[in-house]
């Protein structure tokens, strides 16, 4: 039998600094924090349910992180 894979660890962050800081802002810094997929939406935006181990999400609205989630 195969072994399971291991996901690759994720950055140690915080995912709740991001809420408030301008949208590029915020890309800039998961970016350089290591986050492999830096993914923006709009509110009510329809998003699949998967959890990707290196994926932070912005929910972005006036410009501005207004929600911010991993996977």
């Amino acid at each position: 039998m195969a072994s399971l894979p291991t996901p690759p660890a994720q950055p140690d962050d915080d995912a709740d600094a991001y809420v408030g800081l301008a949208a590029a802002t915020a890309e800039r810094q998961a970016r350089s924090r290591g986050w492999d997929t830096v993914r923006s939406v709009p509110p009510g935006a329809f998003l699949t349910m998967e959890f990707r181990h290196g994926r932070i999400n912005f929910q972005v609205e006036d410009d501005t992180v207004t929600r911010c989630w991993v996977g």
